[in-house]
């Protein structure tokens, strides 16, 4: 494998405990420890992160924003989802 066919990784770093990781982009790499060494050297030179995530991008499954409506809106037809059958026991406030 040369380096020209290494795989693309993304790499996501949380800057401080408590936080979220966050997408500071991507690296080629060989394997999956590269890709951290790679990712450690380029994104985080003057200590800016607790913690680096690499994921290979080939890995990553997103879904389709033309279809955000249908994939986002509620199921209105699963009236499970709705607690429309449940008695509010009586102290607790019914908003």
């Amino acid at each position: 494998m040369t380096k020209q066919d290494w795989p693309l990784y993304e790499v996501f770093i949380r800057s401080k405990s408590g936080l979220s990781h966050r997408h500071v982009g991507s690296v080629h790499a060989a394997d999956a420890q590269m890709a951290l060494d790679h990712a450690r050297d380029t994104y985080t030179r003057r200590s800016e992160g607790v913690s680096i995530w690499v994921v290979r991008s080939t890995d990553i499954v997103a879904s389709d924003p033309g279809e955000a409506a249908a994939f986002f809106e509620p199921a209105e037809d699963k009236i499970y989802r709705h607690p429309t059958f449940y008695e509010v026991p009586d102290g607790v406030e019914n908003i």
